[in-house]
C-alpha cells in the first residue's frame, strides 16, 4: 500500500513536504506543490480525511450554509466555491437552511457542531440574532456572502449602486414610465438585498423627478417576473421600461410582453440583475454579478481566516447592455 513516505521519495522531497502540498497548509513553492501532487497522482496515494485531522487538527472541509440548492446563482456560486478549494486540498459539506425552525436549530446546533468542518461560508441565508450568536459560539471562521446582518464578516457587492445603475440605463435611453419588479420592503432595507435593489430604484427615480414609481412583488423566479409584469402591463398605465431585480424575473417579464403582442424592446425595455447564462441567448441587458467569481472570492476569504488573514472588500458589477433596452417609442399602440 502507496504511503507518504513512497510519495516523498518519489518526489524528491521530505514526507512533512509532502504533508504540506497535499493539505494545502504551510509554504511552500508552486512548482513544489504540483510536484508532489503528480507523484501523489501516479502512485495513486490519497490523504487518510481521517488521518489528516488527527495529526493537523482540521477535517479539511468546509461547510457553506445555503437556503436554496435549486437556484441557478447558487448554483454558481458554489461551483466557484468548489472549485478554489478543491486545489486547496478542501472539501465542501452543503448545509440547506429552510424557513423551518426546527431544521435551522438541527443544522445550528447539531450539524455544525461535529466537528467536521474548520470554517463556514453562509450564502444568503437570513439569520435571527440568535441564530447568529449560535453560529458565532462555534469559535470557527465564519464568512458571510450576501449576508443579511452586520455582525458576520462578510463580501458583498453594493446592492444600492447596482439598482441606480439599472435604473439610470434606462432613464438615460429616455424612459419615464419605468417600474421595477422584486422583492423586499419599503422601509429601512438594511443589508437586505432585495430592499437594497427596491430603494436604489425609488432613489434613481427620485433624484430624475419620479417619485412613487410603481413597484411590483415577486419571487426571484421566471413565473413570478411573468405574474408580476403581466399585471403591469394590463395595468392603466403600462411601463415603458421594467427594471427586474433578477434576470429569472427579466425573463418571465420578456415571456409576458410576448404574451401581450408586444415587442421588447421596441414596445417594452427590460433589464436585469445577476449575469444569468441564458442572458446572452434572450439578448438580455443585465447588471452582471459574476457569480462564480463571488464563490472563488468567498472560498479565498475563509482560507484566508483560517490562517489568521482577512480578504473580504466589495464584489465587482458591470452593466452588460445587449438588445433588450432602447429608447421607448411614444407613439407605441399600448
Amino acid at each position: 500500500m502507496t504511503g507518504i513516505d513512497d510519495v516523498a521519495r518519489a518526489a524528491g522531497v521530505s514526507a512533512a513536504t509532502v504533508s504540506r502540498a497535499l493539505s494545502g497548509r504551510g509554504r511552500i513553492s508552486d512548482a513544489t506543490r504540483a510536484r508532489v501532487r503528480a507523484a501523489a497522482a501516479d502512485l495513486g496515494y490519497v490523504v487518510s480525511a481521517a488521518a489528516s485531522a488527527l495529526a493537523t487538527g482540521r477535517a479539511a472541509n468546509i461547510g457553506v450554509v445555503v437556503p436554496l440548492l435549486d437556484r441557478w446563482f447558487f448554483a454558481n456560486v458554489l461551483d466557484g466555491i468548489a472549485s478554489r478549494l478543491a486545489p486547496q486540498g478542501y472539501d465542501m459539506t452543503l448545509y440547506s437552511m429552510s424557513d423551518e425552525r426546527s431544521q435551522r436549530d438541527g443544522v445550528l446546533d447539531v450539524s455544525l457542531r461535529r466537528g467536521r468542518v474548520d470554517g463556514i461560508i453562509v450564502l444568503s441565508v437570513t439569520l435571527a440574532d440568535d441564530e447568529v450568536d449560535r453560529l458565532l459560539a462555534l469559535d470557527l471562521p465564519v464568512v458571510g456572502l450576501g449576508a443579511t446582518t452586520p455582525r458576520l464578516p462578510a463580501l458583498r457587492v453594493d446592492e444600492l449602486a447596482v439598482a441606480r445603475a439599472a435604473t439610470e440605463h434606462l432613464l438615460s435611453l429616455g424612459h419615464r414610465r419605468i417600474a421595477h419588479i422584486g422583492a423586499g420592503y419599503a422601509g429601512d432595507p438594511g443589508l437586505d438585498i432585495p430592499s437594497l435593489r427596491r430603494h436604489g430604484f425609488t432613489s434613481a427615480m427620485a433624484d430624475a423627478g419620479i417619485p412613487d414609481a410603481p413597484f411590483a412583488a415577486a419571487d426571484f423566479t421566471i413565473e413570478g417576473g411573468h405574474r408580476a409584469a403581466l399585471a403591469l402591463l394590463d395595468g392603466a398605465a403600462a411601463p415603458t421600461a421594467i427594471f427586474a431585480a433578477s434576470d429569472e424575473i427579466a425573463f418571465g417579464a420578456m415571456f409576458a410582453a410576448r404574451d401581450r403582442g408586444l415587442d421588447v424592446p421596441r414596445d417594452l425595455s427590460v433589464i436585469g440583475v445577476d449575469g444569468h447564462e441564458m442572458g446572452g441567448f434572450f439578448g438580455l441587458t443585465t447588471i452582471a454579478q459574476f457569480p462564480h467569481e463571488q464563490g472563488e472570492r468567498a472560498a479565498a476569504a475563509v482560507l484566508a481566516a483560517l490562517e489568521g488573514r482577512q480578504e473580504l472588500g466589495e464584489l465587482a458589477f458591470q452593466l452588460v447592455e445587449r438588445t433588450s433596452t432602447a429608447a421607448p417609442v411614444e407613439d407605441s399602440l399600448r
